[in-house]
């Protein structure tokens, strides 16, 4: 891979900081972005550790006015944005029934409309330059449903569908658009749901015995597949989207 600008959002933990310690390994200058300030400069701490060159930006994907800022800081670090990953994300266990529609809100301003934010301001750069890797992060919830996520399932649905529109638009411009499709993974998200739950060594069984590996997935693991899409040898890959789930998901 060659020395390429990418930004991770929700770089600051969990898949997100796995990511940018992938991208920075493959010798690309990263820009970890996280509302989570401190988060993000630990990411970059790791990755300078490691030999890498990264740089921390605040940033809500959920206020577009902060996502203009952030990109803008990112390009004048480091240069036009070249490769962006989208994993910010929050999601609440809990029935349809109990939610309203501020939860709604707030579910689909993060997980979709986030996504829609930061992909609206990084791809006139891209097609300028005639190159371009998006990678947005969705869930296996968004392909097959899962219980109790009924607004955080219909949102990774819509991103999915989302990027194979993206990737038609842009496939003339040599720009890429795919998805990767956690299962359940252990991560900072997960584990906070699991402990606002009654009952969250049931949650975390009963997801481990949905999967055929019968385990919960690790961050790295969402890392590498996403990796790929954004390296060269991807270049003909596009509107695909990936699970990474154990074979929660075969298709």
């Amino acid at each position: 891979m060659v020395n390429r600008v990418a930004l991770v959002t929700g770089g600051g933990s969990g898949i997100g900081r796995e990511i940018c310690l992938s991208l920075a390994i493959a010798g690309n200058k990263v820009v970890a972005a996280d509302l989570n300030k401190t988060g993000a400069d630990e990411t970059v701490e790791m990755i300078n550790a490691a030999g890498g060159i990264a740089c921390p930006i605040t940033m809500d994907v959920a206020d577009t006015n902060s996502v203009a800022d952030g990109v803008f800081q990112a390009v004048d670090e480091f240069g036009p944005i070249e490769i962006l990953v989208n994993c910010a994300g929050w999601d609440d266990l809990m029935p349809f029934l109990d939610t309203d529609e501020d939860f709604w809100d707030k579910i689909i301003d993060i997980n979709f409309k986030g996504v829609l934010r930061t992909v609206h301001h990084c791809l006139p750069s891209m097609i300028e330059n005639g190159f371009g890797r998006v990678v947005n992060i969705g869930s296996d919830a968004g392909r097959v449903g899962s219980s109790l996520e009924a607004v955080y399932s219909g949102a990774k649905g819509g991103i999915i569908a989302f990027t194979k529109t993206i990737a038609r638009e842009m496939a003339r411009n040599g720009i890429t658009a795919n998805v990767v499709c956690p299962g359940p993974t252990a991560t900072p998200l997960l584990d906070g749901i699991v402990a606002a739950s009654d009952n969250g060594d049931k949650v975390i069984g009963a997801m481990a015995r949905a999967v055929p590996m019968k385990r919960v997935g690790q961050p790295q693991e969402v890392a590498s597949g996403v990796s790929y899409f954004c390296s060269e040898d991807a270049g003909f890959v596009t509107g695909q989207t990936l699970s990474v789930s154990g074979g929660l998901t075969m298709s």
